[in-house]
């Protein structure tokens, strides 16, 4: 079994979506491929307030409004599509299913995002379903009136572990500096939060508890001292890992696994493109996925104009 498209775009979130909304609109035959859900680590967002003319949406919201925008130029979009395999370093580009159908483009665009980054302590393998969780949106409610920890210091921490406290007892923050990586308003936010106390310039050593997780054990970097935080919860939002596995030895990727692209969005491979989380690049928001996602089309669109002529 194979079918042909202009462009497969490998992955649904905001890169992978808006670049399939530009591609289709200027008819070109599409396929967005993602191996979880539409919309990826967006779908995660309890809660989106800074994205332009938006007021105040869920990440899982926007998500839908941007599917069916693509799906209505044109997409085909396929979520948890069972990949086996992906050559690009061809002419024809190939994607491979585990069911053996195959899908062949003459440009790719490279929109698989990330994982989340785990802290590799003891104890996090064990409790991760049973306490341990990556998502403040699938799982906050199920903390309700009970302690918690969120650990981290970037946005994404300190943006979460306020939606957190629409359901926790009480939230401790623990962070690996004595400073915070978010944005000023998002600070002051957290630190407004009455349900909310801070664990600065720590180290966590691990997890332990019997029946589920009962406690996170830190280190204060500086001083040496041990504190042992009671929760039945603890939230993880320490960054991404990117989701690149599948192009290593195919691409140039840098030392931490991120695509490397020029200015255009064009990897080490003609005809291939990458955009979002997935590619190099300092600034991790919505907004610049979608801006990706726009430059990887154009260069893609522009790419098979010059290939027919």
């Amino acid at each position: 079994m194979g079918t042909d498209y202009d462009i497969v775009v490998l992955g649904a979130g905001p890169a992978g979506l808006t670049a399939g909304i530009y591609a289709a609109r200027a008819r070109r035959s599409v396929l967005v491929l993602d191996t979880g859900t539409v919309g990826g680590q967006t779908v995660l967002s309890y809660q989106v307030a800074n994205y332009p003319g938006v007021a105040e949406t869920s990440g899982r919201e926007l998500s839908r409004a941007m599917a069916e925008q693509a799906r209505a130029f044109g997409c085909d979009i396929k979520a948890f599509a069972r990949v086996a395999d992906v050559e690009l370093r061809g002419e024809v580009k190939v994607v491979t299913m585990r069911d053996g159908a195959r899908f062949r483009s003459r440009a790719v665009i490279v929109a698989s995002g990330g994982v989340p980054r785990k802290l590799g302590v003891e104890g996090e393998e064990t409790f991760v379903g049973q306490g341990i969780s990556y998502c403040a949106t699938c799982d906050g409610d199920f903390f309700t009136g009970r302690p918690i920890a969120v650990i981290g210091g970037g946005n994404s921490a300190l943006e979460e572990s306020v939606a957190l406290s629409r359901y926790a007892s009480h939230i401790t923050v623990i962070h690996e500096f004595d400073h915070f990586q978010a944005e000023p308003w998002v600070v002051a936010e957290a630190q407004s939060n009455p349900r909310t106390s801070f664990l600065m310039n720590q180290r966590v050593l691990g997890f332990t508890g019997v029946k589920g997780l009962e406690e996170v054990r830190s280190v204060d970097k500086a001083t040496g001292v041990v504190t042992r935080t009671t929760v039945d919860g603890c939230f993880v939002f320490i960054g991404y890992v990117p989701n690149s596995g599948a192009f290593e030895g195919q691409m140039e990727l840098n030392e931490r696994g991120e695509v490397v692209t020029d200015e255009a969005l064009r990897t080490s491979l003609p005809g291939v493109f990458a955009a979002g989380d997935v590619r190099h690049k300092r600034v991790r928001q919505i907004t610049t996925a979608v801006a990706d996602g726009t430059v990887a089309a154009l260069s893609a669109l522009e790419y098979l104009s010059g290939a027919a002529a």
